[in-house]
């Protein structure tokens, strides 16, 4: 019997269902777990995902794609195979997928955090024979403060550097932790402007109602004075390009999971940094595979190996594959840190394989 999921060089399959989860190259059936373009790629024929990443997939894809939104907990059936989508906390829509075929279920997380941030919604653990989870920081050096000291501390960061006259410049990926940051600032008395890449998804979630506040797209256009004494949020790209010397005097702060490691800042050319992330840290990666139960752990993109290795030390039967997630959002070894950059490659030796056949089967 084919196991429920396999890993090929589109994605992950479910031969049963004859659909593809987060595929990579263009399917028939794709499954989606959020909307960012490592997950949600354009050419399939047609997507189902959560009803909240239905704008941000027609943004991104085109507004022509097929797609279907259900609510978390639907379940659709193909071919006689169960699917269903519940809460990962990653960002807004964003879905782990479980697949149940007779009496055998698995799960695929995509990408996930367990801490609430206020609109991407809570985690949801879900008890399952397999789990397939991301690890993008799955090393114990990565374990975050809640999420409450640091927004108090870039609020405070904040109000430092407008005593010193200096404008706030906040690093940030545009979809996710952008509005994350934006709505745990919104009640500064101080003006929010925004890069256009920012600014763009931030208006079509803005249409759907969330609780966001309004900022002011910057443009060639936009007068000097209104970016005094500001806070500007900016995606990471903008870092070092000419776009940025319109603010000055500012400060620099990036809010990123590699701030956990120390000198990432400097290295950066930062003047602040802040490790904000969007994904689960060391512990709440263990903590979610302690909650399904699982007999066994896939575990993908970041230091995967390292944590299937960490698994099987502690009597958890772990694999790590090789895919070809994490690499649109920040949250990868940022170029020029080198320490970074150096722990990724030693946990470089992933491989692309199908589940064993034996379910005890390790790495």
């Amino acid at each position: 019997m084919l196991p429920v999921l396999q890993f090929t060089d589109k994605g992950i399959y479910c031969p049963a269902g004859d659909f593809y989860i987060d595929p990579w190259q263009p399917v028939p059936r794709a499954v989606i777990t959020h909307a960012h373009s490592d997950h949600a790629r354009w050419g399939s024929r047609h997507y189902l995902c959560h009803l909240e990443s239905v704008p941000l997939l027609r943004l991104r894809l085109g507004a022509d794609i097929s797609v279907q939104g259900v609510a978390y907990g639907e379940t659709i059936y193909y071919n006689g195979v169960h699917v269903s989508l519940h809460p990962a906390g990653h960002i807004i829509g964003s879905a782990q997928v479980q697949v149940r075929q007779g009496n055998e279920v698995w799960v695929v997380s995509g990408d996930y955090k367990l801490e609430n941030d206020g609109l991407s919604g809570q985690f949801e653990p879900l008890p399952c024979q397999v789990f397939i989870t991301e690890s993008t920081f799955g090393l114990p050096i990565y374990n975050w403060q809640p999420q409450a000291i640091i927004f108090a501390n870039i609020r405070k960061w904040i109000y430092e550097n407008l005593q010193a006259g200096k404008s706030s410049v906040l690093l940030a990926y545009s979809l996710g932790k952008a509005q994350r940051l934006l709505y745990h600032l919104r009640e500064l008395d101080v003006p929010l402007l925004a890069h256009g890449a920012i600014d763009v998804p931030h208006q079509v979630l803005l249409a759907q109602g969330y609780p966001l506040p309004p900022v002011q797209r910057i443009t060639p256009d936009t007068p000097k004075a209104a970016l005094k004494n500001s806070v500007i949020i900016a995606p990471p790209s903008a870092a070092g390009s000419p776009w940025m010397r319109r603010f000055n005097p500012y400060a620099l702060g990036i809010c990123s999971g590699w701030m956990q490691v120390r000198g990432s800042m400097r290295r950066r050319n930062a003047d602040a940094g802040f490790a904000l992330s969007d994904h689960a840290d060391w512990q709440g990666l263990l903590q979610a595979v302690k909650a399904t139960g699982a007999e066994k752990v896939f575990t993908t993109h970041g230091f995967s190996s390292a944590f299937a290795r960490y698994l099987q030390e502690n009597g958890i039967a772990a694999a790590a594959v090789k895919t070809e997630f994490g690499s649109e959002d920040e949250e990868a070894p940022p170029e020029g840190d080198t320490a970074a950059q150096a722990a990724a490659a030693a946990d470089n030796g992933t491989t692309r394989n199908e589940p064993p056949a034996n379910e005890n089967a390790a790495e």
